[in-house]
């Protein structure tokens, strides 16, 4: 018996001698990192390049022999690349907020806790921020797996010149929040209209006659119910710790495999990963068969599509707008030789953008 607390401390002690290591090796690390940022800078170089940031991931996910997982160090060297990208410039990110909602979880997941991420009022803003250079990238929400695609999202490509450069794939669980944590105290419920789409049939056995409200955000939602007793909010666990709710029923949404995909914007258009998406959209005349001359390029040249989605045009009655995903990078032939027959049909086109597809 008298051996294992000595063992115990021994393992301790060696584990202490690594973490002294791995501090000196991450010092060392941001030291060069800063040195990269100096060279860039004289060179007139981007600061950020995403590019690279793959090649580390990809390398590490070959070099790793477990026990971790290979997601753990993902996100594990995304913060540690992170911290040593602010050294060479802080990396400013718009993202829809307020700050603790699902699209500032995306943020993070997708530039680390070190980049400075400004929480902005609607989706325009962000754009606006985006387009001014006030913020180098910009993250906002374009589909839910339950509730299909943002409108406004996709309305802001009509006018914008952004690019998409990356795309966030979130596993979005909402709990019921309140500030007691008691189910027989709610008496309204708080959320943002998707958030009570996606659990609607939980309401609907467990509160049917609970007035719903709502609010432009969860973390709104959040927010309101933390100065009130009788109310709940329909949110994500970041929201519970950033406004000190607590969980009346967890895991409320109706659909278990509920993700909401996020698209990054910026100025530039990203270069080819391997595996890569890419999105556009156009309008064409109504005109017998013009929905099968859109798609034969595609069909003949192998090209996936993996989404199709309409809009009415603003302007002009019973007219429209598709949008559409497409695998491949608009770099590869088969790909940007399809868009260019594509265009032949079109009264416009704009490709919105080729990235990286989300893992």
């Amino acid at each position: 018996m008298s051996q294992h607390p000595q063992s115990l401390a021994e393992f301790r002690a060696e584990i202490d001698t690594i973490d002294a290591k791995l501090v000196e090796l991450l010092n060392q690390r941001a030291r060069l990192a800063g040195e990269v940022g100096r060279i860039k800078t004289s060179l007139a170089r981007d600061f950020h390049v995403p590019s690279r940031e793959r090649e580390v991931h990809e390398r590490v996910a070959r070099l790793n022999q477990g026990p971790l997982p290979a997601e753990a160090l993902r996100g594990i060297f995304r913060e540690i690349m992170s911290a040593c990208l602010a050294l060479e410039s802080p990396m400013q990110v718009a993202f829809l907020g307020p700050l603790a909602t699902f699209t500032h979880v995306a943020a993070q997941q997708q530039f680390g806790q070190s980049a400075q991420l400004a929480p902005q009022k609607s989706i325009p803003a962000v754009f606006e921020e985006v387009e001014k250079g006030r913020a180098l990238y910009g993250v906002v929400p374009v589909e839910n797996s339950t509730e299909g695609m943002v409108s406004h999202t996709l309305d802001m490509f009509v006018e914008s010149d952004l690019k998409i450069t990356a795309e966030v794939l979130l596993e979005v669980s909402h709990d019921l929040l309140s500030r007691t944590g008691r189910m027989e105290d709610v008496r309204k419920v708080y959320s943002h209209p998707q958030a009570l789409a996606q659990c609607r049939h939980w309401l609907e056995e467990n509160l049917p006659n609970i007035p719903l409200v709502d609010v432009a955000s969860t973390a709104l939602a959040a927010q309101i119910v933390a100065e009130d007793l009788s109310a709940a909010a329909i949110a994500g666990c970041a929201a519970a710790e950033h406004y000190g709710l607590k969980v009346v029923r967890s895991r409320i949404e109706d659909q278990v495999n509920n993700f909401t995909r996020f698209i990054v914007v910026s100025r530039k258009m990203a270069d080819p990963s391997g595996n890569d998406k890419t999105s556009i959209l156009f309008s064409v005349k109504d005109e017998p068969g013009i929905l099968y001359r859109m798609l034969e390029p595609f069909a003949r040249r192998g090209v996936n599509l993996s989404k199709i989605e309409s809009r009415p045009v603003k302007t002009k009655a019973w007219e429209y707008i598709f949008f559409l995903d497409m695998a491949g990078h608009v770099s590869d032939p088969q790909v940007g030789e399809a868009i260019e027959e594509l265009r032949t049909y079109c009264q416009f086109l704009k490709i919105l953008g080729s990235y990286p597809r989300a893992k």
